[in-house]
């Protein structure tokens, strides 16, 4: 079978190039050995955010009496309940896919996908049984799985990946998570608001070591007034699993020190798929353990694209939907404008909420820029403390000189559906100023933006 673009992967990377694609009236198939929307869809984005939902309602009818609700009998966390609830969702969202798949005409092909020759991927079902397939065109979004370091090898039972985190067959009483990143303080934060005794273990100086140091710093408090265990420079050494529970060796700078555990949740990274897709075979170039590609994620060898885990760029859903859409208009001979990655937005989905864009106050300085920082915290928020949620602040970094946006970094409730707005303004070029004479809308946490804006230009009214 022949197609103009054929797909290998349906995350959120291939599964929406394919639909861009068959818009602009490419025969396109996808290559999937899984479900279709891949890790994100499955084990990843959306079911992660299931699962803190409950964690979120948990937490507000264990307050209930701070809101003038009163509660009779015992408010208990349904584990199975949540899981169960979280799966579904997941199962819908990937029945959410086929129905596009279907309604753009694009095929869907079960296995696992492998370039062969040029133009030809050989693609290799459950049962073994191989068949070829040729594209004039061959995309890879093939994604990344959870990476596995030496001392902590993943045994699926008592050393656990994100997959396991997300489908226990019960809650444990305790559990140290390896690296606070987003995947590991997403799930330090889930575990610790249901009740599990969690030990959140830092290699660097500070939790969330991306972030913005003021980001950092409110969310190591916030964990720690929830009951988490926070330790930061420090490592996991080794880990005891051949008792009843593991017995997990923690070097930190005042020595070790063992912590004992029901499970081990290692999230220390991502590694990208690139295991017997032909690479090698076709002498398609990587760097630095990720496929090199053009602004258009073409790679060495005509016809052959890659996108998403496995390419520069931060491993993100929204960022693998964005270079799949810019790769298949170019193909389709659109004038698609490259991608601006200085102006990706972060989330973590914690609670509180961290969201974050372009530079941090240290990188900004250390980029030789003269500052205007400005904070607003959401203790002068009415929206915020209305809603219970005081935690947290939005913080806008501007270049002095031109009043231009650098960052925008914020935690607290609701921020991920904040940071659109600086996504805009700095894609828009908007300047501190104009920021500031935007009306937003009272009571609201987005007046938050303009306040940090005002603050950043000694114009704020409610600090």
């Amino acid at each position: 079978m022949n197609y103009d673009l054929l797909v290998i992967g349906s995350g959120p990377g291939g599964y929406v190039a394919a639909i861009r694609a068959s818009q602009l009236g490419l025969k396109v198939a996808v290559v999937e050995k899984e479900n279709l929307g891949g890790i994100c869809l499955n084990w990843g984005c959306i079911p992660t955010k299931s699962l803190l939902k409950s964690a979120q309602v948990f937490e507000y009818t264990k307050h209930a009496a701070d809101y003038g609700v009163a509660i009779d009998g015992d408010i208990k966390a349904d584990f199975t309940g949540m899981v169960k609830r979280s799966r579904d969702v997941a199962g819908g969202m990937s029945n959410g896919v086929q129905y596009l798949f279907k309604k753009n005409k694009i095929e869907k092909i079960e296995g696992f996908g492998k370039l062969v020759a040029k133009n030809t991927v050989e693609v290799t079902d459950s049962k073994g049984k191989k068949e070829k397939y040729t594209a004039k065109h061959i995309l890879l979004a093939t994604g990344a799985h959870s990476k596995q370091l030496p001392n902590l090898p993943q045994d699926g039972k008592k050393i656990i990946g994100y997959r396991q985190a997300l489908s226990l067959e019960k809650q444990p009483e305790s559990m140290v998570v390896v690296g606070s990143g987003a995947i590991g303080s997403e799930f330090a934060y889930f575990y610790s608001s249901i009740g599990t005794k969690v030990t959140l273990v830092e290699f660097m100086p500070t939790l969330v070591p991306n972030e913005d140091a003021d980001v950092a710093a409110q969310l190591g408090r916030s964990f720690k007034k929830m009951g988490m265990k926070v330790m930061v420079n420090s490592s996991v050494e080794k880990v005891d699993t051949s008792g009843k529970k593991c017995k997990v060796t923690v070097k930190t700078k005042k020595g070790e020190e063992q912590i004992e555990a029901d499970i081990v949740l290692s999230a220390v990274g991502i590694e990208p798929n690139l295991e017997g897709i032909g690479l090698e075979e076709m002498k398609i170039a990587t760097e630095k353990g990720k496929i090199k590609v053009d602004d258009y994620y073409r790679t060495n060898v005509e016809g052959v694209y890659a996108i998403g885990d496995i390419v520069h760029g931060p491993a993100l859903a929204h960022v693998a939907s964005a270079e799949g859409i810019i790769c298949v208009e170019k193909i389709a001979g659109e004038n698609p404008e490259p991608l601006d990655y200085g102006n990706i937005p972060g989330n973590t989905y914690t609670s509180p909420e961290i969201a974050s864009l372009g530079m941090t106050e240290k990188a900004a300085k250390e980029a030789g820029y003269e500052l205007k920082v400005g904070k607003f915290p959401f203790t002068a928020s009415g929206k915020a403390k209305s809603a219970g949620a005081p935690d947290g602040f939005v913080k806008l970094i501007f270049d002095a000189k031109y009043g231009e946006l650098l960052g925008a970094h914020m935690i607290g409730a609701n921020v991920t559906e904040m940071i659109a707005e600086l996504v805009v303004a700095r894609k828009l070029e908007i300047t501190g100023h104009e920021l500031i004479k935007s009306v937003h809308p009272h009571p609201t946490m987005s007046e938050a933006v303009m306040e940090a804006a005002a603050a950043a230009f000694d114009e704020v009214i409610h600090l």
